[in-house]
């Protein structure tokens, strides 16, 4: 499909400079964009590449002042990287609109149900009572469980899994590999050493404008409801364990793992390979370090790192210290000498 930066500029209500009409067809980099291309410009470290890119039109913050004239059409706007987000939105909405009906063979139970424009690809399962609203894209060799809810504008990616009775909301995207709703980790210690499974019956709640990365794992409660709220954002190879709950817009880096029962606040931020203990609270816009070992209940707005995490600020004085420790040694053995010394010429 080709658009004109007219039309491109009316999407992320940015400013021309340049040719109206220059159309493009694709996305490039900025550094290997071709002619009938668009590309954007938002890092520093690229500028020299807006002088010699053959892009036909890049997308520019509108504060960016020019060195040197540009041969491409820019179109201005005031956050380059967002308004080329909104673009490639709109193109993969676009690409996916023409994906409709069931391919075969896929199995459909005769009590499942789908709204308008849906896509369900080759080798999928719908169980009993399962529920997809419209426009949502089942792909390929998904499973989706008895009695689940999917809504609309979803994007059920290739080899999910989702069991029984899990909701997933509207604008919900779950990448490949993710298994949403298995049991819980729970296990009771009997007399004899041994271990008694305990039943997981609760299950997954993902609300609306949730995104989920590959091969993440997100545990069905033991009684009630694992969720994860509105806006939040899940990186690959993620655990998150029963009865959790993680708020609006908050964001989880690849490799981290909640506990159980962790109850994660708005807008907190955890990076990765951070690990987090069950029962504890992360007070709103928390901050957790990568690598960090959270063993104890966060405060609203306090940043975090280290194992065990402790306050952010303290750390990276004690890291300053430490970097020190060998300077401080021998003064503290210089200062040894010369009070030994003292001491002798007294006596």
């Amino acid at each position: 499909m080709i658009f004109p930066a007219s039309q491109i500029a009316l999407i992320v209500s940015g400013k021309i400079e340049g040719d109206p009409n220059a159309t493009v067809g694709s996305f490039g980099k900025i550094e290997e964009a071709k002619e009938g291309q668009l590309s954007f410009l938002a890092n520093p470290k690229y500028e020299d590449y807006l002088y010699t890119t053959r892009a036909s039109v890049i997308i520019i913050s509108e504060a960016y002042e020019l060195k040197q004239p540009v041969q491409t059409t820019l179109i201005r706007v005031p956050d380059a990287y967002s308004a080329f987000a909104t673009l490639l939105s709109k193109y993969q909405e676009i690409m996916q609109q023409q994906m409709t009906g069931v391919q075969e063979p896929s199995y459909i139970a005769k009590t499942a149900s789908y709204g308008q424009q849906v896509f369900i690809g080759a080798f999928a399962y719908l169980g009993e009572n399962v529920k997809i609203g419209n426009n949502t894209k089942i792909y390929p060799q998904v499973y989706i469980g008895n009695n689940v809810v999917i809504g609309e504008n979803c994007i059920i990616h290739p080899g999910v899994k989702i069991y029984h009775d899990c909701q997933v909301g509207n604008s919900v995207t779950i990448h490949s590999g993710t298994v949403i709703g298995s049991d819980g980790f729970g296990f009771a210690p009997q007399p004899d050493g041994s271990f008694k499974k305990v039943p997981q019956i609760g299950n997954v709640i993902l609300e609306d404008q949730v995104e989920v990365g590959s091969n993440t794992t997100i545990d069905r409660a033991t009684i009630g409801s694992t969720i994860i709220r509105k806006g939040a954002k899940l990186d690959n190879l993620i655990q998150i364990a029963h009865n959790v709950e993680i708020g609006n817009s908050s964001v989880i880096a690849a490799q981290a793992g909640v506990s159980g029962s962790t109850k994660i606040g708005k807008g907190v931020m955890i990076g990765g390979q951070a690990g987090i203990v069950g029962h504890i609270q992360l007070g709103d816009g928390s901050k957790v370090n990568a690598q960090s070992g959270v063993s104890k209940s966060i405060d609203a707005g306090k940043a975090v790192t280290g194992s065990p995490a402790y306050d952010y600020t303290s750390a990276l004085r004690s890291q300053a210290v430490s970097r020190k420790l060998p300077d401080l040694e021998k003064r503290v053995k210089e200062l040894e000498q010369l009070l030994k010394q003292l001491l002798t010429e007294t006596r």
